[in-house]
């Protein structure tokens, strides 16, 4: 009988004290093969919508495939943008052994590889954390975040003013001293930590605001059409990848710089397997501005989902 686990298991199993080693260990052993995510257009002009396809393996062991559908005019509904199922199989017969809600699991997922980037590029005094979203995500990304580094203020900055005050309330719930703000440049400039989950076309976090020393973690701009950070916070930046192969297909937050000639992609430092393996450095200078930039790795996916499953 195929398992099924719900949001609420997902988020008991995937605590980030748990995650974010598993993670690193994944990443360091580089043992799972995990290609660039499909992307199929599935919505029309009015309500666009994007199915992304997204499996791993450990060869013989197990292996899965995340189906997640993304419709950025959710919003307007009241509903998230992001939804999907996670399926498990047994890597030796090919049965399907558990389907997971995907929506915790890559919520959880995406800010565990965002806090375990952390560790190698923020500064580990790092005490305030700037908050740009007020998504499911974002409020996953405020928690990993904390987890790794010791945080006394979280700065939320939301579009409408209403849900960041209700994001700093749910994150203050949890213990988290967070607080809601109007004003992002003022925002991105106070903070060690700027992490930023939106679908953004437009950039938001600007170089002109950043300060020396700042890390600055860019999650929510997955296509190459989108971006949350301007030229000028790239080239001022240390740049630091979740993949070569995906953040280099997908992200506008670095094609768009390479296209107006101001950036290359061979200024990339490092991904996460280079990190976790320790094959390249992360921070290494308390005054330099590192970036990270994710759009997400079926590696990060079959690794929860294997925690979920109890494997």
């Amino acid at each position: 009988m195929v398992a099924f686990y719900d949001a609420g298991e997902v988020e008991a199993a995937l605590t980030y004290e748990r995650l974010v080693p598993a993670l690193q260990a994944a990443f360091a052993a580089a043992q799972v093969e995990s290609p660039v995510r499909g992307v199929h257009h599935v919505g029309n002009e009015e309500t666009p919508g994007r199915l992304l396809t997204m499996p791993a393996w450990r060869p013989g062991q197990v292996f899965g495939v995340k189906l997640v559908n993304v419709f950025p005019t959710n919003g307007a509904r009241g509903l998230g943008a992001v939804h999907g199922v996670y399926a498990l199989f047994d890597g030796s017969t090919g049965i399907p052994t558990a389907i997971i809600e995907a929506d915790a699991l890559t919520n959880r997922r995406t800010a565990a590889t965002s806090a375990l980037a952390s560790t190698f590029l923020s500064r580990m005094d790092s005490e305030t954390l700037t908050l740009v979203g007020t998504g499911n995500l974002a409020f996953q990304l405020a928690q990993g975040h904390c987890a790794v580094r010791p945080i006394r203020r979280v700065l939320v900055w939301g579009r409408s003013s209403e849900r960041a005050a209700a994001m700093a309330a749910n994150l203050a719930a949890l213990g988290l001293p967070a607080e809601p703000v109007s004003d992002l440049s003022a925002a991105v400039a106070a903070a060690d930590i700027v992490t930023s989950a939106t679908t953004s076309n437009d950039p938001l976090v600007l170089g002109q605001d950043v300060r020396p020393g700042t890390h600055v973690d860019l999650v929510g701009a997955f296509t190459p059409t989108m971006r949350e950070s301007d030229d000028a916070l790239i080239r001022a930046s240390d740049v630091y990848v979740d993949t070569y192969a995906g953040a280099l297909g997908e992200a506008g937050d670095l094609l768009l710089p390479v296209a107006a000639g101001v950036w290359s992609t061979d200024q990339v430092k490092a991904d996460l397997y280079e990190l976790c393996g320790g094959t390249k450095e992360g921070r290494t200078d308390p005054k330099a501005i590192t970036l990270f930039k994710s759009v997400g790795a079926s590696i990060e996916d079959l690794v929860a989902a294997e925690l979920v499953a109890g494997r």
